[in-house]
């Protein structure tokens, strides 16, 4: 497609194509013969970053990793710290990272400062600078999720508002003072519609995620002027460990489903193909946008009309 004052068109492509022309060569017969080689180049050859909440390979972010190693990018990985000697969590993630060339993996707690930095000095001696944060982490105590808000514990909340909204402050802040952010770097976050509208069901963690969305907004403005941009993708349901805490998911998952515009559930594809794209240059103008990949649910005022409409018998 054409942009305003490109004179050829640009291709938005994810993998660029650059073709090189070698010098002659001899051949079987000992003639000379041209050659020509097709190089790929991917869209995050040469860019560096940390995806942080990794559990297993259900993970969405996982699915933003497999893209952003399929487009060459070079990352570090943190897991979740093990209790005892038995490397569990550990071993889970190095198991999906350490075959496509993770550069490390460490452990980190985002209720721990001292973890915190140590992964993004771990990111500054690896890297020098980085490119990109992907910050996919949230957690609530089972008994304080589930039940209605006003009855969660204060420790429960405390607990999960550190974990789910605190923890994108607490690990941006690092990386600024740290000084690892490159002149163009992207950090990004997951969130869900439960933070703007009420989702049954979803209850705390949906007051986290409002806080974790306005967080990114103010986060947005203040890094904004170093050329840091800062957003977050509210996605659809997807089943992975932390969405089937929350109350009825299979029932979200049909109401979705029928309520969308497309008829239909997201896929972590999807949304990883969403990250990729926003965590580029691709997207070099957004910063402080909550960008929805829910097959159109969020737009919807109302259930269509074939919602209420029983699906026809077969005879």
């Amino acid at each position: 497609m054409l942009f305003p004052g490109l004179a050829e068109p640009y291709d938005t492509t994810p993998v660029l194509r650059a073709r090189l022309l070698l010098q002659p060569a001899q051949g079987r017969s000992g003639s000379k013969v041209q050659q020509t080689k097709v190089c790929t180049m991917g869209l995050f050859t040469g860019r560096k970053g940390l995806v942080l909440g990794i559990a297993n390979e259900r993970s969405i972010a996982w699915a933003i990793t497999e893209n952003l190693h399929r487009e060459g990018a070079e990352m570090g990985f943190t897991h979740m710290p093990d209790a005892g000697d038995r490397p569990k969590n550990q071993n889970k993630v190095a198991k999906l990272v350490d075959p496509i060339g993770s550069k490390f993996l460490l452990p980190m707690d985002v209720c721990n400062d001292e973890h915190i930095n140590a992964v993004v000095a771990k990111a500054a001696e690896t890297f020098g600078r980085i490119d990109f944060i992907v910050h996919s982490i949230a957690f609530a105590p089972p008994a304080d999720l589930t039940g209605p808000t006003w009855a969660c514990s204060r420790n429960g909340f405390k607990t999960a508002m550190e974990i789910s909204a605190y923890s994108l402050l607490a690990v941006a802040g690092a990386a600024r003072k740290q000084n690892v952010l490159s002149s163009d770097a992207s950090i990004l976050t997951l969130t869900y519609f439960g933070g703007e509208e009420v989702i049954p069901g979803y209850n705390l963690m949906g007051i986290c995620k409002a806080a974790l969305e306005c967080s990114v907004r103010y986060l947005a403005s203040e890094l904004g002027p170093e050329g840091v941009r800062v957003n977050a993708i509210s996605a659809g349901p997807v089943k992975t460990v932390s969405a089937m805490g929350v109350g009825d998911f299979d029932d979200m998952l049909k109401l979705y489903a029928g309520i969308s515009p497309m008829r239909r559930n997201i896929t972590a594809d999807e949304v990883g193909r969403t990250a990729m794209a926003m965590l580029s240059n691709l997207t070099s103008g957004i910063t402080g946008e909550i960008l929805h990949v829910d097959c159109g649910f969020s737009v919807m005022g109302a259930p269509p009309a074939d919602f209420f409409t029983p699906p026809a018998q077969s005879t």
